[in-house]
């Protein structure tokens, strides 16, 4: 078959096609003859959606159809029939205004089965409800092979035997690989189906590029452009000149339209060395008095600049006691606090500092993002709860002396970007204090990581800065990216996790 074929056409379906689609139906539904539709219906489909109505052409002859009107989703029942979504078949119920595409009938003729010719249809339909921004597809699957088990078992059991692949059911089968999951079985869906019992099986595949029209006059970006600031710790003679480096570095990637400035964590410490005389638990107390200026000054450059500001992070006193904490100032004014939840045995022993008790993802104008504060990266179970709260980037301030401490966060943030199906972003400080104790050196290389998969570098790394090198690093991640890999992966590390047999939860 496949040597005679000269071509295969997709092409809208018009009424001169009635009479060859009459025929193939004819021969397609050899035990549903009632199922062949009417000149008057094709017409009507036509009518209200000619762009949801196609034919497969193979050497001229019509080989296979996909019929497809537009619904309002949640006017419909989920025990609908095939009568309530077609409107008693005057399909009444299409309308330009719903945000659903469901499928009223695909067939392939059977002189053409097994060239996948199917797939095709399909295909189109997805490109179709992409290109309409729709929420997703639907329609009512049949189980033709059903009759043959309806003694021994239910339709829920035979439905679970076909997802194991117990058995085989040409319709369900092909459904689930071209990507449509189970929804709802429905009784009594399609009069006179005999061999799937009446039951059909409610199938759905989501639109990951659907955008809910908003009132507001706002851009739902794509594209995100990071910007990685990979700070050179140098003694400073006061507060003004280290936040006129810091709002330095913010000009600069800000000039790149950048949408985040991502500070190291700690990159204030060099403002502690005016008390190097005190203890070192002193000293960081005394640094947490700049802490409050430092976020009023980055909240006005956040405004100023039009970028959006994660703080890296600064002591804090809160109830007399000492934290690691940092902010999240937006371009539009409103900011945002973040906490070190495990501090490193060097920072409870030299500095006396508590854990933290808050984590949760925040929104943003590029999606919704996380932030965990160096050592926490290395604690898989916080990034799964943000990415369990729809975390598309992970930004992570570090702050490390030598490399190995370097190599920790490094090869953890890396695996964060694997297992949870996110980007993640680190930056770190570079060179010498030889004036502040418990921070004399520092070792650092900025990166962003990414999944490892097809759309992605093989070795998962986006960008990546000069080691111990003062600069920027700039690099664009592409959210769509990651909603392609949630759905269509080599692997799925979100949708694959064994929730039947543990969990994960936030206090």
């Amino acid at each position: 078959m496949i040597s005679d074929i000269e071509n295969i056409e997709l092409k809208f379906l018009t009424l001169d096609d009635y009479q060859d689609l009459r025929l193939a139906m004819i021969d397609s539904y050899t035990t549903m003859p009632d199922s062949v539709w009417k000149e008057d219906h094709i017409k009507t489909l036509i009518d209200r959606f000619p762009d949801g109505q196609v034919v497969i052409m193979v050497n001229g002859n019509l080989a296979g159809c996909a019929l497809s009107i537009i619904v309002d989703y949640n006017s419909f029942d989920a025990k609908h029939t095939y009568k309530d979504i077609t409107g008693n078949y005057t399909f009444s119920t299409h309308t330009d205004k719903g945000d659903a595409l469901y499928g009223i009938d695909v067939f392939i003729h059977p002189d053409y089965r097994g060239l996948r010719l199917g797939r095709r249809l399909y295909d189109y339909r997805k490109e179709l409800c992409e290109r309409l921004n729709l929420r997703g597809i639907a329609f009512g699957g049949r189980i033709p092979n059903y009759h043959k088990y309806a003694e021994d078992m239910s339709p829920k059991e035979y439905i679970e035997k076909v997802k194991r692949r117990e058995i085989h059911d040409p319709v369900l089968n092909f459904q689930m690989s071209n990507d449509f999951h189970p929804h709802k079985i429905m009784k009594g869906y399609l009069e006179g189906d005999a061999a799937s019992g009446e039951y059909a099986v409610l199938l759905e595949w989501d639109n990951i590029y659907y955008e809910k029209k908003s009132m507001r006059a706002a851009v739902n970006k794509k594209i995100i452009r990071l910007g990685l600031v990979q700070w050179q710790m140098r003694l400073y003679s006061d507060f003004d000149e280290l936040m006129q480096q810091a709002e330095y570095f913010i000009d600069a990637v800000s000039g790149y339209r950048s949408d985040f400035a991502l500070f190291p964590e700690f990159f204030n410490a060099p403002l502690m060395a005016e008390n190097n005389h005190m203890s070192e638990s002193e000293a960081i107390r005394e640094l947490a008095k700049h802490t409050a200026n430092i976020v009023q000054k980055f909240s006005e450059l956040a405004i100023s600049y039009n970028i959006n500001v994660i703080t890296g992070s600064m002591p804090e006193i809160r109830d007399d006691l000492l934290y690691n904490v940092g902010y999240l100032c937006r371009r539009d004014g409103t900011m945002e606090r973040y906490e070190k939840l495990h501090v490193t045995p060097d920072e409870a022993k030299v500095w006396g500092m508590q854990g933290g008790n808050q984590l949760k993802a925040f929104d943003t104008d590029c999606g919704k993002i996380g932030i965990l504060i160096c050592y926490d990266s290395e604690f898989p179970e916080l990034s799964r709860l943000l990415a369990d709260e729809g975390m598309d980037i992970l930004f992570i301030p570090f702050l490390t002396d030598t490399q190995n401490g370097y190599s920790r966060v490094r090869n953890c943030a890396q695996a964060r970007a694997i297992e949870n199906e996110c980007y993640v972003a680190i930056a770190g400080s570079v060179g010498n204090l030889p004036k502040v104790h418990n921070m004399d050196i520092q070792y650092a290389q900025s990166m962003v990581f990414t999944p490892c998969d097809f759309s992605f570098p093989a070795n998962g790394i986006k960008a990546e800065a000069t080691p111990n090198t003062e600069m920027i690093l700039i690099a664009d991640v592409d959210i769509d990216l990651l909603r392609e890999l949630n759905q269509f992966g080599s692997v799925r590390n979100l949708r694959d996790r064994r929730k039947d047999i543990f969990e994960l939860k936030k206090r």
